[in-house]
């Protein structure tokens, strides 16, 4: 029996990647497995994924996927993935009637998670992150062979690329968890978004907070200074009804007062 690097189908995938790398825009390049493999290739580098093929050492390859938190039964499953899907296919050239693959989207769905795994603890370059989302088989992907394979594959053409959101959400809320944030509904009243807040470091949070107790004339030494900022909050938006001058052109101007000066402290905290 020939000697596979962890089971045929991952073995083949590597060994096409390395016979396709020249030929970008081919078929064999592009191909569901060998994407797979550059897909991992984005998240560990090439030589993480490469040199434990070339010395045939599976202990080395499993360090390597498990080194920015992966558990490794996860690591075992995706690599059994593989060879699932292979055998679907395999099985498919010879009988009429196809059986559905599921393990195309179940296998990018594993590596999503790895890519954001990695992602939580280690800085991703913007350009790595685009990169490693056009190699999704999505109907958005550069590649027109990418995309055909989906509408083959896919039930729901959508399904990688929701899934793919839903964690990138998820990974801005838990980086806006991490900061000593206010109440959102506290940050709308001066027009500071969720988009706003995932762009500011602790420190700038720190300073917007310092400079809406200010606004609002709580001390933000205070204990109750949560429930003080509470109240306010709640009386603007009983009081909000009352707050005009009954001149909808002196309306306009008030508004647009409160909006310019929010637009400026907002700039100010960004270069500051």
């Amino acid at each position: 029996m020939e000697a596979y690097f962890v089971n045929k189908a991952f073995d083949k995938a590597i060994n096409d990647y390395l016979n396709s790398k020249d030929k970008p825009e081919g078929i064999l390049f592009n191909s569901f497995l060998t994407v797979a493999v550059r897909l991992l290739i984005n998240i560990y580098g090439e030589l993480d994924i490469i040199n434990p093929y070339h010395i045939h050492d599976e202990n080395a390859l499993n360090i390597n996927l498990t080194k920015y938190g992966a558990d490794l039964n996860k690591i075992n499953n995706l690599k059994n993935m593989f060879n699932s899907f292979y055998e679907i296919e395999e099985q498919n050239k010879n009988n009429q009637v196809h059986e559905d693959n599921r393990y195309f989207v179940d296998i990018q769905k594993e590596i999503i998670d790895l890519f954001f795994l990695k992602k939580i603890n280690y800085e991703v370059m913007e350009d790595e992150q685009k990169e490693f989302f056009d190699l999704l088989y999505t109907p958005g992907t550069s590649n027109v062979l990418r995309q055909s394979i989906n509408y083959k594959y896919a039930k729901d053409i959508y399904e990688v690329a929701k899934y793919y959101n839903e964690k990138n959400s998820i990974k801005k809320e838990s980086e806006l968890v991490k900061k000593n944030l206010l109440g959102f509904n506290v940050y709308r009243e001066f027009n500071v978004g969720i988009n706003e807040l995932s762009k500011m470091n602790s420190s700038q949070i720190e300073e917007l907070n310092k400079q809406i107790y200010q606004a609002f004339d709580i001390n933000e030494n205070a204990i109750n200074k949560d429930y003080l900022l509470k109240e306010k909050i709640q009386n603007i938006y009983k009081k909000r009804e009352l707050i005009t001058t009954g001149n909808g052109y002196v309306d306009i101007l008030l508004v647009m007062s409160v909006i310019i000066t929010t637009i400026m402290i907002i700039v100010i905290i960004l270069v500051f």
